[in-house]
């Protein structure tokens, strides 16, 4: 798998080798590197690891909104709490979060059924111990997503972080990528190049633009709807009470997390872009609905539970919130509209879509 050269001055917090008795311990452990969980946990991750090495400065929110994360929406038709992470191939969404960053970044994962993983899952260990050296985090899928930030070559185990304790997880080497899930995922970073502000303000809006449109993350499957066609989906099974309880409290936590980082990223944005203060208007409107009664009163965080009572408000809350949300992007792509777009408006010759 390729490596990315990184970052010269991020070898920070980095522990060398210990000894045990006679016999000398080989392992890292990046002890500047801590994550809390506040967004998605992928958002949570990249946070963790970039400020950490020292590739990224500024609240989590910007960072949040910069990397095309804080807009996505899906939401499965029965509320599944697998929603929050289930808004396409990572991949791409993921490659795309590092790109609009200006990060360099590689990832690798797969299904663990297949007959090929025990070869990658070695290859695995090898490059996320030189990140590690290196002193940058590795994002990984626990799930969800966490950071593995150390390793212990005696042990043979990785130390990873998920944000929501203290207390690290151990992953034997010959245990990486397997999970309840029939998925595997690793993700490295590597130096960055610097990009205009204002390029990387237009991006996000795009991207916003991009996710709002676009009705299944995962198309053909049509269990899990996006953007706009998340609110419907949502309704719905609030309206039918045929949903995981759980996963309801689950999509309409970090539904109102990110509505409050779009808030605070366009309140930003606007010292670049005075037209967004339209915008960031609307989404203070939304971050409202979502503080109000008609929605705190509808969850009851302690027991994951929806208190069935408060549904047809909630649903009324809901709806508006979509309504204020479509202005809004209609506000992004007026502004987009004014610029430039050589990612979308050129198509290489060899077509639009490659083979990958």
């Amino acid at each position: 798998m390729a490596k990315g050269k990184a970052a010269g001055s991020v070898r920070t917090g980095i522990e060398p080798p210990k000894r045990r008795g006679d016999a000398v311990m080989s392992g890292v452990i990046l002890h500047d590197l801590v994550v809390q969980r506040e967004s998605k946990s992928f958002t949570d991750s990249l946070y963790a690891i970039l400020t950490a090495a020292g590739l990224f400065e500024g609240p989590k929110y910007m960072l949040s909104a910069l990397s095309g994360m804080a807009f996505i929406f899906t939401v499965h038709e029965r509320l599944l709490p697998l929603s929050v992470t289930a808004y396409g191939q990572w991949v791409t969404v993921h490659k795309r979060a590092a790109d609009s960053l200006g990060i360099y970044t590689v990832t690798d994962g797969g299904r663990t059924r297949h007959p090929t993983f025990a070869y990658y899952q070695q290859d695995a260990v090898q490059w996320i111990k030189a990140s590690l050296d290196r002193g940058l985090g590795v994002i990984y899928w626990i799930p969800e997503f966490g950071v593995i930030h150390g390793y212990d070559d005696e042990d043979r185990i990785f130390y990873v972080q998920d944000g929501n304790s203290k207390e690290n997880r151990m992953v034997l080497y010959d245990n990486l990528g397997l999970n309840f899930t029939p998925f595997w995922y690793a993700q490295i970073f590597g130096d960055k190049v610097e990009i205009p502000a204002s390029d990387r303000l237009l991006e996000s809006l795009r991207m916003a633009i991009d996710d709002w449109n676009a009705p299944y993350p995962v198309p053909p499957d049509c269990s899990i709807a996006s953007g706009r066609n998340a609110y419907s989906y949502l309704t719905r099974a609030l309206r039918q009470q045929d949903f995981d309880a759980s996963g309801a409290v689950y999509i309409l936590e970090s539904y109102q997390q990110s509505r409050q980082e779009m808030m605070y990223f366009l309140q930003d944005a606007i010292l670049l872009f005075p037209e967004l203060k339209e915008a960031f208007i609307l989404y203070e409107h939304i971050v409202g609905l979502c503080k109000s009664p008609d929605m705190m009163d509808c969850l009851d965080v302690k027991n994951r539970a929806i208190r069935l009572s408060g549904i047809p408000s909630l649903i009324l809350a809901m709806e508006e919130a979509e309504s204020l949300e479509e202005k809004a992007v209609n506000v992004f792509r007026g502004i987009a509209g004014n610029y430039p777009d050589l990612k979308r408006s050129t198509i290489p010759r060899w077509g639009l879509h490659m083979a990958r």
